[in-house]
């Protein structure tokens, strides 16, 4: 057999062949973010991408073509052209590494759960997919109770609060002009729809990307959005919320009426109900990685075997695999209070808190990644956007961007 290979690439040699646009993504790469925008443009374009798992930090394998060879160039991404004896000769080392080759079969379709007043900068998905530019629609409550959201392979939350709660900022911005038009919006919204409460309609929001899931839908949520969706689904029909916000008391029994069954990711967490207080659960960890600061917190990424383990291994491709700690309305996950179920792929852990976890549902997946933007440490209401041409190689935003293109893989994988 060695043999057999052998003759196989000095007759490719001597042939000369130019095969395929290698895409690094190791520390050679120019513009780590547009490298995953080029591989979307070209499944968009019918070309079959081999997307090489724990190779050069998942590279992508194209064929050759004067197109992709342009998009490249224009848009500032390091590649190379490797013929066909070097294509075999990666494949080899493949084999007989903790690597693999995953093939990406075709363009997923993208949506973005966004209200209608939210800045396209204050969301790093969106911040990053323009950047990258990759194509994605919005919706919002309307379209999910619609149905449209069956239309669409991989949904984004960030930091929506599905608690009904209003993010939780009634204690510092209630009378903030864009704290009063975002409880406007949304108390507009739950009445046009025929829903008494805030809280209702998020609830049955909830039920529904529930649903889109557990048919086989993938999901990807950041900051707020992670521990809210699943307290909103452990509380179902339950009123957590205080008089402030939706006119009436808290049920009494809230805490025991929790169903943890129904949730993703979390078990066993006691919610926190004042309305002064900028938290959610005790699920999240943000206080203690502020005491830690910028210069001491980060967390370390999961190293996978790519051939049994290909899902956490696409998910976690990166040139590094420790990444800079960043805040959130929800920067990170007490350990306790994870799923035995879940996959842990990135965490800190020195404190035990877990910062980026993947599961199953039904016939779909979900992913939860704490904190609001990678690049900007503690982003605040009314800051400016992160100038992501500053941050071509960023590590937390490539974990975005791994999850993009991970419903395109070729199905027999992300069933493993």
């Amino acid at each position: 057999m060695k043999i057999i290979v052998l003759l196989l690439i000095i007759l490719l040699i001597s042939c000369g062949l130019l095969a395929e646009i290698l895409i690094p993504m190791d520390s050679m790469q120019s513009d780590h973010l547009k490298a995953y925008g080029v591989a979307f443009s070209a499944l968009q374009k019918d070309y079959v991408v081999k997307w090489l798992l724990n190779f050069r930090g998942g590279a992508y394998l194209i064929p050759d073509s004067f197109e992709i060879e342009n998009l490249c160039n224009i848009r500032g991404v390091y590649y190379e052209l490797i013929s066909a004896a070097d294509v075999v000769m990666i494949q080899a080392e493949i084999d007989a590494s903790n690597m693999d080759t995953i093939f990406l079969e075709k363009e997923p379709k993208i949506a973005v759960y966004t209200p209608p007043n939210v800045q396209p900068w204050d969301d790093a998905v969106t911040l990053v997919l323009t950047y990258a530019e990759i194509e994605y629609d919005t919706l919002w409550d309307e379209e999910v109770l619609s149905g449209e959201l069956n239309e669409y392979d991989w949904l984004h939350l960030h930091h929506e609060d599905f608690t009904g709660q209003f993010g939780k900022f009634y204690g510092s911005f209630r009378n903030a002009p864009w704290y009063k038009e975002e409880v406007r919006i949304n108390e507009e919204m739950a009445d046009r729809l025929g829903f008494s409460k805030v809280w209702i309609l998020k609830h049955q929001v909830v039920e529904k990307i529930r649903q889109f899931v557990k048919k086989g839908g993938f999901l990807f949520a950041m900051c707020a959005a992670t521990d809210t969706f699943d307290i909103a689904m452990a509380s179902r029909d339950l009123d957590i919320c205080s008089a402030v916000f939706d006119g009436d008391d808290i049920d009494p029994d809230y805490q025991t009426g929790l169903d943890f069954s129904r949730t993703f990711a979390f078990k066993d967490f006691e919610l926190i109900t004042n309305p002064y207080q900028y938290e959610f659960s005790s699920i999240d960890a943000s206080d203690y990685a502020r005491l830690r600061g910028p210069e001491a917190d980060y967390f370390r990424l999961f190293d996978f075997s790519a051939k049994y383990d290909p899902v956490p291994t696409m998910l976690t491709q990166c040139h590094t695999n420790v990444v800079n700690g960043f805040l959130g309305q929800t920067t990170s996950f007490h350990k306790e209070y994870v799923k035995n179920s879940v996959i842990i792929m990135g965490e800190s852990p020195e404190v035990n808190e877990v910062k980026y976890l993947h599961g199953n549902f039904g016939k779909g997946t979900f992913t939860f990644y704490g904190g609001h933007d990678p690049e900007d440490y503690q982003h605040r209401i009314g800051d400016p956007e992160t100038i992501l041409d500053l941050h071509k190689n960023s590590p937390g935003y490539r974990l975005i961007l791994n999850n993009i293109l991970f419903p395109a893989a070729e199905k027999k994988k992300l069933k493993t």
